[in-house]
């Protein structure tokens, strides 16, 4: 008898146990705690980004976050110009502009977050050979300034890139005649 009691027991406290736990959700997501991970995942570094790229491409753990990951990455202008890859870096820079302006903190983070951006166009240059390298930082500072003064790289016109295309193809030729 006892031994059935204890069994009795032991089956109620843990129906009532998962009910509780069930019934009970995490805490939720404060305003400060989303404004630290947005912050940590908007700074210049490289390791940011990589923080970032890594939530960007397994969101589950960050769904409570309530994050906005829409992207238009880089607007009218070219996503890759010339073949360089901005796409990423526009992306993380759309996951800044928009997420600051949803809490409200954009004009208080928009200098960091266009620099940010820079600093990732910059990274993808040094991944390229030397030889088209230079092409590939003045279209990183072209798109910079055009996020830096007009909030967005659809700013960057043809003549920008048609410049950086001929700073590459006279690179390259030369480079060619070594």
């Amino acid at each position: 008898m006892p031994r059935r009691l204890a069994t009795l027991l032991a089956s109620g406290a843990l129906a009532l146990l998962a009910t509780l736990t069930i019934a009970s959700p995490a805490a939720a997501v404060t305003p400060a705690q989303r404004l630290s991970v947005l912050s940590s995942w908007t700074q210049t570094s490289a390791s940011s980004y990589n923080s970032w790229n890594s939530a960007r491409v397994n969101r589950a753990p960050w769904a409570e976050y309530n994050f906005n990951w829409s992207t238009d990455y880089c607007s009218s202008s070219p996503d890759n110009p010339l073949g360089f890859t901005f796409n990423l870096g526009c992306y993380r820079h759309d996951f800044g502009y928009r997420n600051y302006k949803a809490v409200g903190q954009f004009p208080a983070n928009k200098s960091r977050v266009d620099s940010a951006f820079y600093a990732d166009l910059k990274r993808v240059c040094t991944t390229y050979n030397s030889v088209v390298r230079p092409a590939c930082y003045s279209l990183a500072w072209t798109y910079y300034q055009a996020v830096n003064i007009f909030g967005s790289v659809a700013a960057v016109q043809q003549a920008d890139i048609d410049r950086a295309a001929q700073m590459k193809a006279q690179a390259e030729a030369k480079a060619a005649t070594r």
